[in-house]
């Protein structure tokens, strides 16, 4: 597969604001930590995208409670959707001394300068959730995710056997990610691989609507004022989605039916509107990292050897799954 994270881990496995956007604080109390810490605890510095999206804020509550259960201090920062913020935050964590850094970035690209700071200052470095495209993978030791460019595959495989048997043209509109994101550009690249196969499937429009619910309202409006044949939507996450489904509906169209929905992530008001049939499949995306955050932070802390790649259990959920799947949904 062509896409930068694979690349990023086979080469690792050849080679063996203002802090509003920037505050840091502790998840114990009494507590700062760092290194020589008289408490002893091991202190996690973690830089989060930001509070974007339901997944996201479940991601962020997972780690908050894997710290306090775990006996960690962490130092945490909202970067609120901007690379420059989380430098910073990166950059503070590094003043501190913490023990070990952790972040989910923003965009894959633009991390060599700060994380070679971090290497330099004897701190170690996992990637949560989203990889970084940086040819030094010495900077980092090890990624805990799930893997974005599958996540697209399983799309489009939905959406071929779901017209397996037609000739007819389906027209689909994509509503990306945050642009330069990692899991923008995999799902984009994994959902493409598999259709483009087919000459039938057309992707007649793919726009960024930033992973925000009223941003992809706002651009599906768009997409439905400037092509009034759209077969399919295929958003790279559950808000996004979500949004697209009330300017549907306020088009006068039935989403799921008239415009079939695919969606990635499995927040809990996704698998409500499959329950409604709204929503025609959700490809799902774990954020609940933290115990395996909080483990793999002491073991790289101790200098134990970890897996370059770590991933997450998921799975694909479609309608007639909905209603069973529900009440267990923890985000």
């Amino acid at each position: 597969m062509a896409h930068r994270a694979l690349r990023v881990i086979a080469a690792a496995v050849l080679a063996g604001g203002a802090l509003t956007a920037c505050t840091t604080e502790p998840a114990t109390t009494g507590t700062t930590g760092g290194k020589g810490s008289s408490d002893g605890k091991l202190v996690l510095g973690f830089a989060q995208v930001g509070a974007e999206s339901g997944w996201r804020t479940a991601n962020t509550t997972s780690i908050r409670e894997a710290a306090e259960k775990a006996g960690v201090t962490l130092k945490f920062s909202d970067a609120q959707q901007k690379q420059e913020n989380q430098i910073k935050a990166i950059r503070t964590f590094i003043q501190q001394k913490v023990d070990v850094i952790a972040f989910s970035p923003v965009v894959e690209s633009g991390w060599d300068t700060v994380l070679k700071e971090a290497k330099n200052a004897g701190i170690p470095v996992i990637l949560t959730d989203r990889a970084v495209d940086s040819q030094d993978t010495s900077l980092y030791r090890t990624f805990l995710g799930s893997d974005f460019v599958k996540e697209g595959q399983e799309a489009g495989k939905w959406l071929v056997k779901e017209y397996e048997g037609t000739s007819e043209p389906v027209n689909v509109v994509e509503l990306q990610g945050t642009t330069g994101s990692a899991p923008a550009n995999d799902r984009k690249a994994g959902f493409a691989e598999v259709v483009k196969g087919d000459p039938k499937f057309r992707i007649v429009a793919s726009q960024t609507g930033d992973f925000t619910r009223a941003k992809g309202k706002e651009v599906m409006q768009a997409f439905l004022k400037s092509h009034k044949d759209i077969d399919v939507l295929y958003a790279h996450n559950d808000d996004m989605a979500l949004g697209a489904i009330q300017a549907i509906e306020e088009a006068g169209k039935k989403p799921g039916t008239d415009i079939k929905v695919i969606s990635v992530d499995g927040i809990k008001d996704a698998f409500v509107a499959m329950q409604e049939k709204k929503i025609n499949v959700v490809v799902e995306c774990n954020p609940l990292l933290g115990d395996q955050l909080m483990e793999l932070a002491k073991k790289v802390a101790a200098g134990e050897t970890v897996p370059r790649r770590v991933e997450v259990k998921e799975g694909v959920f479609t309608q007639d799954q909905a209603a069973a799947a529900l009440p267990g949904r923890q985000y």
